[in-house]
């Protein structure tokens, strides 16, 4: 073995405290960036790999109800390549495993054959056959909530008639990956599920003969959505025809789509800062641990190595404990990768989910933290080889000690003699002072951005669901119904107060943008639906025109005081001009309000309602449920408690393992700043603090004298990392998430704080603990020993 080697091997037992934690940091940023890097890669390789294979259809398009020979028109339209007509018709279903009734969407397919375009995979049982009057496919995630098996049945209201619907397969479409219930937020796996029937079958069910009410469409290659969109509503205007839209906007690909934006920055931001701070970490601490070995440098030039010769002697330094950490943070990456790729298939329904990792990510992560750690190393040892060797031999001059300035503002009269030297030495190297500051600050940061996305999530989910939705439960009818329907809701039993809904779809226009909305028409003086302001104040509904929520008004490009042109997408499809009355700051969706009298004077109809909120008695729920059933008009009924509790308990197990593992690094990070902070100090002053030693300084005081200097550095750190992390935390709002389906108020709440000063305190300690350790047996002799 070359002497090099040994001597390379000789200094990794010595320095073996400072190689781990600085291995472990770099562990931490490829990790996370690994982690962060194959989720998405996975994510997005299992959707483009399940939309070619299922055909997953390019256009959109409900309408009320058109004849078959129309399906040739629209395959006729330019840029059409292929079109597939069918019926869609959303039911009440009686599952016997709940009280309350579930939303059921039957879709219409060939029997025995299936869908051409947004393909079935099929995972259990079998396709319905043509002609079999019973028979249904059952969606994977209704089916598992539920139980339900090839041979079980499902009650159903069908047209009016109660029938027995016999499962005979289990399966997953394309259009449904993540199954948002009409009106609500999240994927509600128990209460709306999607069923497939022969539509030789279901047409007389729905007095459907003949015809159809959905139509999707795939498009030629390289022909964009908006290009037809124009000529597909021409056609089908006449047959109440609800506007075409692009799979951007198909509800199921959009939440998809948003979740791997998040990812997609996630993936690109949260890696960099990890990775930068590893970096930094890697380049200040290997390039001291450098300079402490300039006597070292100075020796093996002496005796003949070339400055080439000892730069490679210090790279293979830097290249085994970067290679160290990267083999720990490759192979810890790809297990959370692979953990974290693992939770999204209880929230994403893909048949397949394929596990990527290309070696292009491993091979960025770790060729940055190795060409950050040999640039640090390599500027220290240049500094040390271009000295001669019999002054690089001696140790560096100290600095100039002269009165600093806090002294001469008499600042050290009221600190002890350790506290004075704590003081001059860090006034005398403010750039060290900066650099480890900056450093823990950003450990700081991490946890608090970590928990950034939960806070603020949370935060407008109780906005959302204790103060603007209030009541407790929402009934929506099949079709527009008089609003005397809210006081014959109240005499069933159990219900206290009932107030009425209306929710108008219309394609809301402004000059050249537009945007398809629903009105929400409200009652005047409601108490169940109330619209705040970002404050949360309420904003009381004036006048006859609308409030838009801000967001939706910035799409429009309007202003309060501007005018708006509302094509009304049901009824007699009205075209109308309503005039802006106001804006609100609110959290979700693309809003619009208006009084419900004022919108009644608008269509110039007597007062209809599309739903009713009511409150109940919690304690007669199951025989209100029971009534609610056997109401033919009833379309479905919405816990407003339990579809909070669904949206929470389906992204909760993300946000913990996210969390946690980002408070780890994290406290890796803190805990490899300030203790290689506090080693590399050690080495340097470890003459000083051994001669303080003798002259009868105790070792709590020279502790103070090594431990003040970080103590101090932390302290300073803690807010200057608060900051940083509400910084990052604002900057990522807006890119975590789709602004018209919610926006996130840049919320960190005071325990999120409290949090993160405590994962990087506990780390200090820890650190502190650890260095006095080694200070207490401090050999006192073989410091003070001459150096020859």
């Amino acid at each position: 073995m070359k002497t090099l080697d040994r001597k390379l091997l000789r200094d990794l037992g010595l320095l073996k405290g400072q190689v781990l934690t600085v291995a472990l940091v770099v562990a931490a940023g490829i990790a996370i960036y690994v982690t962060a890097q194959s989720t998405y890669q996975s994510m997005k390789a299992s959707q483009l790999s399940y939309y070619e294979g299922s055909r997953f259809a390019d256009l959109f398009v409900r309408l009320e109800r058109a004849p078959e020979r129309v399906l040739a028109e629209l395959e006729l339209l330019p840029g059409v390549a292929e079109a597939e007509a069918r019926l869609v018709e959303d039911v009440l279903l009686d599952m016997p495993d709940m009280a309350e009734p579930v939303l059921g969407r039957i879709v219409s397919i060939q029997g025995g054959e299936g869908p051409r375009l947004n393909r079935l995979a099929v995972l259990r049982g079998r396709l319905v056959a043509p002609g079999q009057a019973d028979e249904v496919m059952v969606s994977q995630s209704f089916a598992d909530a539920h139980g339900l098996e090839p041979g079980d049945t499902v009650a159903a209201v069908l047209g009016g008639r109660r029938a027995e619907l016999r499962v005979v397969g289990v399966a997953l479409s394309p259009e449904y990956i993540y199954a948002v219930v009409p009106g609500g937020l999240s994927d509600d796996k128990r209460r709306f599920g999607i069923f497939w029937m022969d539509r030789e079958v279901m047409a007389p069910a729905f007095q459907m003969e003949g015809a159809f009410n959905d139509v999707v469409f795939r498009l030629a290659p390289g022909v964009r959505a908006e290009a037809v969109e124009d000529a597909v509503d021409a056609v089908l205007a006449p047959y109440g025809g609800l506007g075409a839209y692009g799979r951007d906007k198909q509800m199921s690909h959009r939440i998809v789509e948003s979740e791997l934006a998040g990812l997609e920055v996630e993936a690109r931001v949260m890696p960099l800062i990890f990775m930068a701070v590893a970096a930094f970490l890697v380049n200040v601490v290997l390039s001291r641990l450098v300079g402490i070995q300039r006597e070292q440098i100075a020796a093996l030039k002496a005796v003949g190595y070339s400055n080439l010769k000892v730069g490679l002697h210090y790279l293979k330094l830097v290249l085994v404990v970067v290679g160290l950490g990267a083999v720990v943070g490759v192979a810890l990456g790809t297990w959370l990768g692979r953990l974290y790729t693992g939770l999204y298939m209880d929230v994403f329904h893909f048949p397949v989910f394929v596990y990527r990792l290309g070696w292009g990510t491993v091979a960025g992560a770790v060729g940055v933290n190795a060409l950050a750690a040999a640039l640090g190393a390599l500027f220290s040892v240049g500094r040390a080889v271009r000295l001669p060797p019999a002054e690089a031999m001696r140790p560096e001059a100290p600095p100039r000690y002269h009165p600093t300035v806090l002294e001469r503002m008499g600042v050290h009269r009221r600190l002890s003699q350790s506290g004075r030297m704590v003081l001059r030495d860090l006034e005398r190297r403010p750039l060290r002072l900066m650099m480890s500051v900056l450093g823990i600050a950003l450990a700081v940061a991490i946890p608090t951005v970590s928990r950034y996305f939960e806070d603020s999530v949370r935060y407008v989910m109780a906005v959302q669901y204790e103060l603007v939705l209030r009541e407790d439960l929402l009934v929506v009818f099949r079709d527009p119904v008089p609003a005397r329907a809210v006081r014959e809701l109240e005499q069933l039993p159990g219900v206290l107060h009932g107030e009425p809904l209306r929710e108008l779809p219309v394609r809301m226009e402004a000059g050249p943008f537009s945007r398809e909305v629903s009105v929400s028409g409200l009652p005047a003086g409601g108490e169940h639906r109330r619209v705040l302001d970002s404050e949360l104040r309420q904003v009381h509904l004036e006048g006859n025109g609308l409030v838009l929520s801000a967001e939706l008004a910035r799409r429009l490009g309007v202003k309060a005081g501007d005018s708006v042109w509302l094509h009304v997408l049901e009824g007699d499809r009205q075209v109308l001009e309503v005039r802006v009355d106001g804006l609100v700051e609110d959290w979700f969706g693309l809003s619009a309000y208006m009084k419900l009298d004022a919108m009644a004077r608008l269509l110039g109809e007597e007062p209809a309602i599309s739903a009713a909120t009511l409150s109940v008695d919690r304690s007669q729920l199951d025989a209100l449920h029971a009534r609610l059933k056997q109401l033919p008009g009833v379309l479905g009924v919405t816990r407003t408690e339990l579809a909070r509790q669904q949206f929470e308990e389906g992204t909760a197990t993300v946000y913990l393992v996210f969390t946690l593992a980002l408070s780890i690094f994290s406290a890796i990070i803190a805990v490899g700043i300030v203790y290689n902070n506090a080693r590399v100090t050690l080495a340097v002053r470890a003459r000083d603090l051994a001669t303080l030693r003798v002259l009868g300084f105790t070792r709590r005081e020279i502790s103070w004298v090594l431990l003040g200097e970080l103590a101090v550095s932390l302290l300073l750190a803690l807010p200057v990392g608060l900051l940083l992390g509400r910084w990052f935390a604002r900057a990522l709002s807006s890119s975590l998430v789709d602004n018209e389906v919610i926006r996130l108020p840049g919320l960190i709440t005071p325990a999120s704080s409290a949090f993160a000063v405590l994962v990087v305190l506990c780390a200090g300690l820890l650190s502190a603990l650890l260095v006095r350790r080694r200070l207490d047996h401090l050999d006192l002799i073989a410091v003070l020993k001459t150096r020859e």
